[in-house]
Protein backbone atom coordinates (compact mmCIF):
# COMPACT_ATOMS: atom_id res chain seq x y z
CA UNK A 1 0.00 0.00 0.00
CA UNK A 2 2.99 2.53 0.23
CA UNK A 3 3.82 5.27 2.80
CA UNK A 4 0.41 6.46 2.11
CA UNK A 5 -1.71 7.11 5.65
CA UNK A 6 1.07 5.57 7.47
CA UNK A 7 3.61 9.00 8.47
CA UNK A 8 1.98 11.79 9.90
CA UNK A 9 2.54 13.97 6.96
CA UNK A 10 0.16 12.17 5.03
CA UNK A 11 -2.77 11.11 7.47
CA UNK A 12 -2.37 15.37 7.76
CA UNK A 13 -2.92 16.03 4.30
CA UNK A 14 -5.74 13.69 3.78
CA UNK A 15 -7.49 14.97 7.01
CA UNK A 16 -6.90 18.63 5.03
CA UNK A 17 -8.35 16.95 2.24
CA UNK A 18 -11.14 14.86 3.67
CA UNK A 19 -12.72 18.54 5.57
CA UNK A 20 -17.01 18.84 4.32
CA UNK A 21 -16.84 14.81 3.18
CA UNK A 22 -19.01 12.01 5.81
CA UNK A 23 -20.88 9.60 5.20
CA UNK A 24 -24.26 10.79 6.66
CA UNK A 25 -26.32 9.97 4.01
CA UNK A 26 -24.51 6.77 4.18
CA UNK A 27 -25.60 6.50 7.68
CA UNK A 28 -29.25 7.08 7.57
CA UNK A 29 -29.76 4.52 5.20
CA UNK A 30 -27.47 2.39 7.60
CA UNK A 31 -29.90 3.18 10.31
CA UNK A 32 -33.18 2.14 8.41
CA UNK A 33 -31.81 -1.33 8.42
CA UNK A 34 -30.14 -1.41 11.94
CA UNK A 35 -31.73 -0.88 15.09
CA UNK A 36 -30.43 2.16 17.32
CA UNK A 37 -27.65 1.08 19.63
CA UNK A 38 -26.60 -1.71 18.23
CA UNK A 39 -22.77 -2.44 18.66
CA UNK A 40 -20.95 -1.60 14.74
CA UNK A 41 -17.36 -1.45 13.69
CA UNK A 42 -16.10 0.82 11.70
CA UNK A 43 -13.65 -0.14 9.83
CA UNK A 44 -10.65 2.43 8.01
CA UNK A 45 -12.01 5.29 10.88
CA UNK A 46 -9.27 7.78 9.80
CA UNK A 47 -9.76 11.25 10.80
CA UNK A 48 -12.57 9.99 13.09
CA UNK A 49 -15.55 11.85 11.13
CA UNK A 50 -18.18 8.86 10.34
CA UNK A 51 -17.08 7.53 13.72
CA UNK A 52 -18.73 10.68 15.27
CA UNK A 53 -21.94 10.04 13.29
CA UNK A 54 -22.31 6.87 13.73
CA UNK A 55 -22.15 6.98 17.55
CA UNK A 56 -24.87 9.45 17.53
CA UNK A 57 -27.38 6.52 16.95
CA UNK A 58 -24.69 3.47 17.54
CA UNK A 59 -21.72 1.96 20.34
CA UNK A 60 -19.41 2.23 18.23
CA UNK A 61 -15.61 0.59 18.15
CA UNK A 62 -12.94 2.44 15.46
CA UNK A 63 -10.16 0.65 13.79
CA UNK A 64 -7.51 1.55 11.52
CA UNK A 65 -4.85 -0.04 10.14
CA UNK A 66 -2.42 2.53 10.18
CA UNK A 67 -0.25 3.52 13.87
CA UNK A 68 -0.56 7.42 12.56
CA UNK A 69 -3.97 7.46 12.26
CA UNK A 70 -5.10 5.45 15.26
CA UNK A 71 -2.83 8.66 17.14
CA UNK A 72 -5.08 11.45 15.84
CA UNK A 73 -7.63 9.21 16.50
CA UNK A 74 -7.22 8.59 19.89
CA UNK A 75 -5.83 12.22 20.64
CA UNK A 76 -8.93 14.04 19.08
CA UNK A 77 -11.28 11.07 20.34
CA UNK A 78 -10.14 9.82 23.45
CA UNK A 79 -13.72 8.78 24.57
CA UNK A 80 -13.01 6.62 21.53
CA UNK A 81 -12.84 2.76 21.40
CA UNK A 82 -10.38 2.10 18.32
CA UNK A 83 -8.49 -0.86 17.45
CA UNK A 84 -5.61 -1.45 15.33
CA UNK A 85 -7.28 -4.34 12.54
CA UNK A 86 -5.96 -4.73 9.25
CA UNK A 87 -9.38 -4.40 7.23
CA UNK A 88 -9.01 -7.98 5.50
CA UNK A 89 -8.22 -9.76 8.71
CA UNK A 90 -10.46 -8.58 10.90
CA UNK A 91 -8.37 -10.35 13.25
CA UNK A 92 -10.85 -9.77 16.74
CA UNK A 93 -12.59 -12.04 18.76
CA UNK A 94 -15.83 -9.87 19.29
CA UNK A 95 -18.79 -9.97 17.80
CA UNK A 96 -20.88 -7.17 16.23
CA UNK A 97 -24.43 -6.59 14.66
CA UNK A 98 -22.81 -4.06 12.13
CA UNK A 99 -19.92 -3.73 10.05
CA UNK A 100 -19.49 -0.11 8.49
CA UNK A 101 -16.76 1.16 5.83
CA UNK A 102 -16.95 4.37 3.56
CA UNK A 103 -14.59 4.01 0.94
CA UNK A 104 -12.23 1.76 2.39
CA UNK A 105 -12.39 -1.36 1.30
CA UNK A 106 -11.60 -0.65 -2.22
CA UNK A 107 -7.93 -0.35 -1.08
CA UNK A 108 -8.15 -4.57 -1.12
CA UNK A 109 -7.48 -6.55 -4.22
CA UNK A 110 -10.33 -9.25 -5.16
CA UNK A 111 -9.14 -12.03 -3.66
CA UNK A 112 -8.40 -9.98 0.09
CA UNK A 113 -11.59 -8.21 0.05
CA UNK A 114 -13.06 -11.62 -0.38
CA UNK A 115 -11.03 -13.03 2.50
CA UNK A 116 -12.58 -9.72 4.56
CA UNK A 117 -15.95 -10.61 3.61
CA UNK A 118 -15.45 -13.88 5.11
CA UNK A 119 -14.51 -12.37 7.96
CA UNK A 120 -16.99 -9.67 8.06
CA UNK A 121 -19.74 -12.84 7.97
CA UNK A 122 -17.65 -14.70 10.87
CA UNK A 123 -17.45 -11.63 13.11
CA UNK A 124 -21.26 -10.58 12.55
CA UNK A 125 -24.35 -11.61 15.17
CA UNK A 126 -26.95 -13.62 13.17
CA UNK A 127 -28.60 -11.43 11.05
CA UNK A 128 -25.96 -8.56 11.25
CA UNK A 129 -25.27 -5.89 8.36
CA UNK A 130 -23.01 -4.94 6.32
CA UNK A 131 -22.68 -1.36 5.21
CA UNK A 132 -19.76 -0.31 2.89
CA UNK A 133 -19.31 1.96 -0.15
CA UNK A 134 -17.15 1.98 -2.70
CA UNK A 135 -15.66 3.86 -6.16
CA UNK A 136 -17.67 2.84 -8.76
CA UNK A 137 -16.21 1.25 -11.77
CA UNK A 138 -13.88 -1.35 -13.18
CA UNK A 139 -10.19 -2.53 -13.16
CA UNK A 140 -7.45 -0.87 -10.58
CA UNK A 141 -5.08 1.98 -10.09
CA UNK A 142 -2.35 3.41 -8.07
CA UNK A 143 -3.13 7.22 -6.72
CA UNK A 144 -1.36 8.61 -4.54
CA UNK A 145 0.21 5.71 -3.55
CA UNK A 146 -2.71 3.80 -2.97
CA UNK A 147 -4.07 0.59 -4.66
CA UNK A 148 -7.90 1.23 -5.66
CA UNK A 149 -10.22 -0.97 -6.90
CA UNK A 150 -13.33 -0.36 -8.79
CA UNK A 151 -16.37 -1.99 -8.54
CA UNK A 152 -19.82 -2.06 -9.50
CA UNK A 153 -22.82 -3.62 -8.71
CA UNK A 154 -22.11 -6.96 -10.46
CA UNK A 155 -18.80 -7.42 -9.03
CA UNK A 156 -20.00 -6.74 -5.06
CA UNK A 157 -23.19 -8.77 -5.18
CA UNK A 158 -20.76 -11.51 -6.47
CA UNK A 159 -17.94 -11.00 -3.77
CA UNK A 160 -20.57 -10.74 -1.03
CA UNK A 161 -23.07 -13.23 -2.47
CA UNK A 162 -22.30 -16.22 -0.21
CA UNK A 163 -22.07 -14.23 2.72
CA UNK A 164 -24.75 -11.56 2.52
CA UNK A 165 -28.04 -11.19 0.95
CA UNK A 166 -28.07 -7.66 -0.27
CA UNK A 167 -30.93 -5.06 1.05
CA UNK A 168 -29.93 -2.45 -1.04
CA UNK A 169 -27.56 -0.89 -3.47
CA UNK A 170 -27.86 2.81 -4.51
CA UNK A 171 -25.26 4.86 -7.01
CA UNK A 172 -25.12 8.60 -5.77
CA UNK A 173 -22.54 11.36 -6.43
CA UNK A 174 -19.82 12.40 -4.39
CA UNK A 175 -17.49 13.99 -7.27
CA UNK A 176 -19.16 13.22 -10.15
CA UNK A 177 -23.03 11.69 -11.09
CA UNK A 178 -22.50 8.23 -10.14
CA UNK A 179 -19.18 7.93 -9.21
CA UNK A 180 -20.04 5.91 -6.00
CA UNK A 181 -22.18 3.08 -4.58
CA UNK A 182 -23.25 2.26 -1.26
CA UNK A 183 -23.96 -1.73 -0.48
CA UNK A 184 -26.27 -3.00 2.54
CA UNK A 185 -26.53 -6.85 3.28
CA UNK A 186 -28.31 -8.93 6.01
CA UNK A 187 -25.63 -12.03 7.16
CA UNK A 188 -27.48 -14.75 5.75
CA UNK A 189 -28.14 -17.73 8.08
CA UNK A 190 -25.42 -20.49 6.41
CA UNK A 191 -22.96 -19.64 3.70
CA UNK A 192 -23.31 -20.59 0.46
CA UNK A 193 -21.87 -23.45 -0.53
Amino acid sequence: MGKYYHTKESVEEYIRSARGHDGRQVIAKLREHLPEDSLVLEIGSGPGTDWKLLQKHYRVVGSDQSREFLKHLRTSIPEGEFLALDAASLDTGRLFHGIYSNKVLHHLEDQTLAYSVKRQYEILHPGGIVCHTFWYGQDSEIYNDLFINYHNEESICKLFGNYFDPLRIKFYKESETGDSFLYIGKKKEEPAP
